[in-house]
Order: structure tokens, then C-alpha cells, then sequence
């Protein structure tokens, strides 16, 4: 077996490029992976046990279980940051210190169907929310202070699709590494 790099056992399917046109073609296929990504994420995690769970997806990386409770608290936290983008002028969002989110009681010892229930009902939302969004609204922005970085909704859609199936990759290459 090939032996991987830190960098692609980090980012199994690559970093996040950001296009420098976004067609509706490419942001309806983002919004359809946001939808698609709690039954994935489910499959990915499917007949896995209490002991595979604990298994860190790298050296020095989050558990599967983190990954899975880290991916329900990104993407609670994205949802807000639509919503926050939608109806007030360019905020500044409230980061998170997701590194310390996952070490917390929850992040770590969780089960996973919480997070995965939790996924589910809120990608139903969010769905919902990106599929009645007009091309004005995708074009509202937030500010990330710690980047200092300003995207359009437009974006950030891809930037979750991408995060969603980032870290189901973690979950499906450690399974093939591994075998299990």
C-alpha cells in the first residue's frame, strides 16, 4: 500500500479552489451535495463500531466521531452565517475555535446519531432556505475577522458543499486504509 502524505491524508480530495465564476449550473450542483451530504455522511460511518469511532482519520487528527460532530457544528454554524448574511448589511461573523469545539465533552464522546439526526434536520432547512434564495441574495456578503476575508453566499455554498464531502473523505479513505 502506497504511503500517504500528511497533506493528502489532510485533504483527501484537496483544498477548496474558489472559481472565479460561479455559473447557477455549479452553485445548483453545490446546493444538491449540501443536500445530499447527512445520508453520505451516514453511509460513511455505516456499521462502524464504538472502538472504529475512536480511530483518529491521521496522525494527530480528530477521531471519526469528532469528524462527525465537528461537521454538525460547522455547518449549524454556517446556516446561522447564511441567515446572518441575509438580513443585516455585510456582518462580521462570529468565528468559533473548531479545534476546542471538538475537544469539548460533546465533540469527543457524543454518538454520532445525534450529529447525524442533527445534520439531517438542518441540511433540510438549509435546503430549503438556498433553494429560495434569489441571485441578489446569493450575491449578500459576511466578513470572516480572522481571515478578514468578504464572500458572497455564492460562494460560501461551495465552500460547504466542498467541507461536507472533505471530511466524509476522511471517514471513506481511513475505512480503505484500513480496511474496515
Amino acid at each position: 500500500m502506497e504511503s500517504l502524505s500528511l497533506e493528502q491524508l489532510r485533504y483527501p480530495i484537496g483544498e477548496f479552489e474558489k472559481p472565479t465564476e460561479i455559473s447557477d449550473a455549479l452553485l445548483n450542483l453545490w446546493i444538491d451535495e449540501i443536500a445530499s451530504l447527512p445520508t453520505l455522511l451516514k453511509k460513511s460511518v455505516e456499521g462502524l463500531n464504538a472502538e472504529q469511532l475512536e480511530l483518529p482519520y491521521r496522525p494527530e487528527g480528530w477521531t471519526l466521531r469528532q469528524t462527525v460532530n465537528h461537521v454538525a457544528d460547522s455547518h449549524l454554524n454556517a446556516y446561522c452565517r447564511f441567515k446572518l448574511a441575509l438580513t443585516e448589511d455585510t456582518p462580521t461573523i462570529r468565528p468559533y475555535e473548531e479545534q476546542f469545539w471538538a475537544e469539548l465533552e460533546d465533540g469527543k464522546n457524543a454518538p454520532i446519531e445525534w450529529s447525524l439526526t442533527l445534520l439531517e434536520m438542518l441540511h433540510n432547512r438549509w435546503v430549503m432556505l438556498l433553494k429560495s434564495m434569489t441571485e441578489e441574495q446569493f450575491e449578500r456578503k459576511f466578513v470572516h475577522p480572522a481571515s478578514q476575508q468578504t464572500n458572497s453566499l455564492r460562494t460560501v455554498a461551495g465552500m460547504y458543499a466542498w467541507h461536507g464531502k472533505h471530511h466524509t473523505a476522511h471517514i471513506t479513505e481511513l475505512r480503505k486504509r484500513m480496511g474496515i
